[in-house]
């Protein structure tokens, strides 16, 4: 029996942000049949492809540098699994690398994440002032919505800024619970900015090593 896992990056951009993460599941399921790919399957009444992700994305953010990975049951080189996924792909989803795994290499973990999102004009100086004092300080609670305890955004940053209009910030992984970039955009006093219209995009996922 020939199994080999394999690790992809890919990018879900486009009217693709507003699908969950349960449906680009399906949507990629959908793909590797399209693609002819044959997968190892899980066991039990309902099989699936056996396939993981370090992060799931969340819905209405965009990525353009995912990672995935999958366990095949053919022997397959990984220029000839990209033109295969990259032919048949939906609008929105793209392929950029993949590579197949060396036998008992770890399971991918998130090191941290990189996201961005434009700051319209009028804001950008108060915003750049108030990311300045988070990264100044040592805390920086936020309470999310629905309640519940406020979760301290500023141990996860371990970089924010403005530059040329866009906020950029990267956040480290906690081992269990973490803060995302909407936390940090609500203690800057930014949570609206998805709901005037800016897109939100993962721009990077940095995996253990």
């Amino acid at each position: 029996m020939v199994r080999q896992r394999a690790r992809i990056r890919f990018s879900k951009q486009g009217d693709l942000r507003l699908i969950g993460h349960r449906d680009l599941v399906r949507a990629l399921e959908r793909l590797f049949r399209r693609a002819g790919l044959r997968l190892e399957m899980s066991q039990g009444f309902h099989p699936k492809p056996r396939m993981s992700f370090p992060s799931a994305l969340a819905l209405g953010i965009e990525g353009r540098r995912e990672v995935m990975e999958l366990e095949l049951a053919e022997p397959l080189g990984a220029d000839e699994l990209l033109a295969r996924l990259s032919a048949r792909a939906m609008a929105g989803l793209q392929f950029p690398s993949a590579e197949i795994l060396a036998p008992g290499a770890k399971k991918a973990r998130l090191r941290s994440a990189a996201y961005e999102v434009p700051v319209p004009a009028a804001r950008q100086a108060e915003a750049a002032a108030q990311a300045e004092r988070l990264m100044a300080g040592s805390t920086g609670p936020v309470q999310r919505p629905g309640g519940g305890p406020a979760i301290d955004v500023r141990p996860f940053l371990e970089a924010l800024g403005i530059e040329d209009g866009v906020l950029r910030m990267r956040l480290r992984a906690g081992p269990q619970r973490s803060a995302g970039p909407r936390d940090v955009l609500a203690a800057l006093g930014l949570a609206d900015l998805e709901q005037q219209g800016e897109v939100m995009a993962r721009t990077d996922v940095e995996l253990a090593p």
